[in-house]
């Protein structure tokens, strides 16, 4: 009877005390009660320390020297800490970017932290459940080496060939001075013969909290596998075996999703581990973590929080791209179920994702489609997701083949870590865009399939722009071409609607061409295109029709009348370029699309809800643009933020969100 009571007693007691897991939200920080953030400030001091020499560097590319520290950077108080675990709370995580901190909480202990003045909520953590689509090896690879290339490929090559990775690879550019970041379940990477030899600088298991990213004693037996996989198809190398699409490539590890029982990654890993890796300097952040439906009795998300705004791990993976990390991740497993949408991160403004295709670049139908809940397009970009060769962890020379999206993004990720390789002064909003126009669908995205198709050659030959000394000097690489006169490489250029005489392009390495553009002020609406001949006399127009687009003093590049075609879904087109940096950018503009004589009205509110300009006009027929320079309707300067465009346009109304930094 005694054992009976104490158990019964015992059974009592797990049930009162409960425990799940909350995020603890702050209120404030410790900043200057001017609100800003100066150099000289302690606080600016402090936040700096906490961050890696690479991490400075690449905010500076991407941000400048004006703009590296913000108020996401700024540490959480430490006697918000302290009166925390005073309450016999045992914090999990620490998130300086969303100003609170993660721990499992009874009841009893919510009410009591709930009572503290600086605690603004407490909101429960989140769990999304984890999918891993693994099929049999089947024999349908190219083993041999392609006698074009140096390197033997084996089962690996189609894989890399659907995205035009091994031409790039044949030229030396195979990753070399890209850090990139991966998330994922667990990696056996020291013991598999396709990756032991791989440049990881660090590893660290957000679910045990120690640097050990395979398996450990209390993981399930699976748990490493599908980040071994992942791994393998972007940093393996193993001669006639296995090569990864960025095997140059330095990388950082995350071990970040508990496949044990339940099968669940927890918000606060995936957001402790981006924020980790941001900080430690990464340029290129990708995880395969294949979200499925959210676990059932747990606080779940639905489609309607796929909006790019609501949950933590969207938001965090924005943040980071805010900092100028690029980041891509699978667009999810759903489109053959009820869910069918893509998934978070996947609904992030300019998180990219990735959907799936097969050998024959048709859409995978388990590849989650578009649009966000928001109606953007989604998936962003597509990559080989069917059939996928990769290394099978727990083995040393074992490969396996799996179909996923979780497959298609380290191939995407690989690219876009080739492209900076190559080009190293690309800002992340340059990256993004050039992967879009250069991708096989760029002319009329869906939501089945994005921009289209990556390709590793089409991004490299994709011009683009370096500001430098305070010049701006336009990049073109031909890899296809072997034999072009170097004296023949020219570019046409008008400015506003204006002709300027040709310039030659100057070569400055193995068909690489560079130029300035004369007579050019800030701002001014340049079209271009290039000729050149080859050796025996041939001539060639790039691109065959139309032309490349940018505005002077901005770095980003597209195809000429993208905006009409991008936008065909859109009466009202994005804000671009987003984010907004005045010291690179003369402006941030708007386009609409009008049969004309529609009265048209734009409010810009920064993020406490305060009006900052209004506009208002009637529309012209076609394209009508509004341009804003940051400054308020009484002439002063806004302040680094998000704000927001309130568009009304004949009878309807929009919405469109911006990133305004300095």
């Amino acid at each position: 009877m005694r054992v009976i009571l104490l158990v019964i007693f015992f059974l009592l007691t797990v049930s009162l005390f409960a425990q799940d897991k909350y995020f603890i939200y702050f209120k404030d920080k410790e900043i200057p009660s001017n609100g800003r953030i100066e150099k000289s400030s302690l606080v600016y001091t402090s936040a700096l320390e906490q961050l890696s020499d690479r991490c400075v560097q690449r905010r500076i590319r991407n941000l400048g020297e004006e703009n590296i520290i913000s108020y996401e950077d700024i540490p959480i108080k430490p006697e918000y800490i302290s009166a925390i675990e005073n309450t016999d709370v045992k914090i999990e995580t620490r998130l300086n970017w969303f100003n609170a901190v993660s721990a499992y909480l009874t009841p009893e202990k919510i009410k009591r932290i709930e009572n503290y003045e600086f605690v603004d909520k407490i909101v429960p953590v989140r769990t999304l459940k984890f999918k891993d689509e693994t099929l049999p090896v089947t024999d349908v690879f190219n083993k041999q080496t392609v006698d074009d290339y140096s390197l033997n490929y084996g089962p690996s090559y189609d894989q890399l060939q659907l995205s035009d990775i091994p031409i790039v690879h044949s030229k030396g550019i195979t990753g070399e001075g890209v850090l990139i970041g991966m998330l994922d379940t667990g990696f056996d990477w020291k013991n598999h013969e396709s990756l032991k030899n791989s440049n990881v600088i660090v590893e660290y298991d957000f679910i045990n909290k120690d640097n050990i990213t395979a398996n450990e004693s209390n993981d399930a037996a699976g748990q490493h596998n599908h980040g071994t996989l992942t791994f393998s198809i972007l940093g393996g190398f193993k001669d006639s075996m296995m090569i990864g699409a960025s095997f140059g490539s330095e990388f950082i590890l995350a071990k970040t999703e508990d496949v044990r029982s339940e099968t669940h990654i927890e918000e606060d890993n995936y957001a402790a581990a981006l924020e980790w890796m941001e900080n430690y300097g990464v340029d290129i952040t990708t995880s395969s973590l294949g979200y499925n439906t959210f676990d059932s009795g747990t606080y779940s998300y639905s489609y309607s929080d796929m909006d790019g705004k609501t949950t933590i791990v969207t938001r965090t993976a924005e943040i980071a791209f805010r900092k100028g990390v690029l980041t891509l991740t699978s667009a999810g497993n759903e489109g053959n179920t009820s869910w069918y949408h893509i998934i978070a991160p996947a609904d992030g403004f300019y998180t990219i994702s990735v959907g799936a295709v097969d050998k024959d670049n048709n859409v995978a139908t388990f590849s989650s489609r578009g649009p966000t809940y928001d109606e953007r397009i989604k998936p962003d970009i597509v990559a080989r997701g069917v059939n996928v060769y990769g290394a099978k962890a727990g083995s040393f020379n074992v490969y396996t083949v799996a179909s996923g999206t979780s497959l298609s993004a380290p191939i995407a990720c690989g690219v876009a870590s080739l492209l900076l390789s190559e080009y190293p002064y690309l800002k992340n909003t340059q990256l993004r865009e050039i992967l879009f126009e250069s991708a096989d669908n760029n002319t009329s995205p869906d939501n089945d399939r994005g921009y289209g198709l990556i390709s590793a050659l089409r991004a490299i030959e994709f011009p683009n722009i370096e500001f430098t000394q305070g010049n701006y000097i336009l990049h073109k690489k031909f890899i296809e071409k072997e034999n072009i006169f170097a004296g023949s490489v020219t570019v046409h250029y008008t400015a506003n609607g204006l002709e300027f005489p040709a310039v030659t392009m100057n070569s400055t390495g193995e068909n690489m061409f560079t130029a300035n553009f004369p007579y050019l002020n800030n701002g001014d609406d340049l079209n271009f295109y290039f000729t050149y001949r080859d050796s025996t006399g041939n001539f060639y127009r790039e691109p065959a029709v139309l032309n490349y687009q940018t505005f002077y003093g901005q770095l980003d590049i597209s195809l000429n009348l993208s905006i009409e075609k991008k936008n065909t879904n859109y009466i009202v087109s994005d804000v671009y370029p987003n984010p907004f940096i005045p010291a690179i950018h003369t402006f941030t503009r708007l386009t609409t699309k009008s049969n004309g004589n529609e009265k048209l009205r734009i409010a810009i509110i920064d993020a406490s809800g305060q009006q900052v300009t209004t506009y208002e006009a009637t529309t012209t027929e076609g394209e009508n643009h509004f341009d804003w320079k940051g400054v308020s309707n009484l002439g002063v300067t806004c302040a680094s933020g998000v704000y927001f465009y309130l568009i009304h346009l004949g009878d309807k109304n929009y919405g469109r969100k911006m990133i305004l930094l300095r």
